[in-house]
């Protein structure tokens, strides 16, 4: 007598039900995974740019305020703007050094993009909202002239509870 082999209706709808209750446990996480590598970029982001901002600043500031030995041309470093950069944009561009006949000086690469916002327009890629030296520090209406500070135009919600517009 020869017996069946094979999986009962009962066997399977178990194997089944087991298989969905891993799947439903194991998707938060991964969603919070991905939240949380957004979150990184979005970190990492900021401090690239604010620190480019800041080497700018410190690079044109006059002599007797800081100590650094690389200065750029004047060109570029206005008082009335604070010694702040006009744009982000000028931060791509090789800047002249003061002093040196062909020596430049680039500050970032390319401008990184705000993980956390869509692009509204091709003329913004980065969308970074911008403020100025002379702006409120929780301002969200740049005021142009300089570019004292960015900041991520999202209104959603970090994991730890924070606004992303506030970092």
């Amino acid at each position: 007598m020869q017996k069946d082999k094979g999986f009962t209706l009962i066997e399977l709808l178990v194997v089944i039900a087991i298989v969905s209750i891993l799947a439903a446990a194991v998707m938060p996480l991964s969603r919070m995974t991905v939240k949380r590598a957004r979150e990184m970029e979005l970190r990492q982001s900021l401090r690239i740019l604010r620190t480019a901002i800041d080497d700018f600043r410190r690079d044109c500031a006059p002599a007797g305020a800081t100590a650094t030995t690389t200065k750029l041309s004047q060109d570029y470093c206005k008082t009335d703007q604070n010694y702040y950069p006009e744009s982000l944009e000028q931060l791509t561009e090789p800047l002249k050094l003061a002093g040196a006949v062909d020596k430049t000086k680039k500050y970032l690469r390319r401008i990184p993009r705000d993980p956390m916002t869509e692009l509204e327009s091709s003329d913004n890629p980065n969308n970074w909202g911008l403020r100025s030296y002379g702006d409120e520090p929780d301002s969200t209406q740049w005021g142009g002239g300089n570019v004292f500070d960015v900041y991520s135009k999202s209104e959603a919600v970090a994991l730890d509870g924070s606004k992303y517009s506030t970092w």
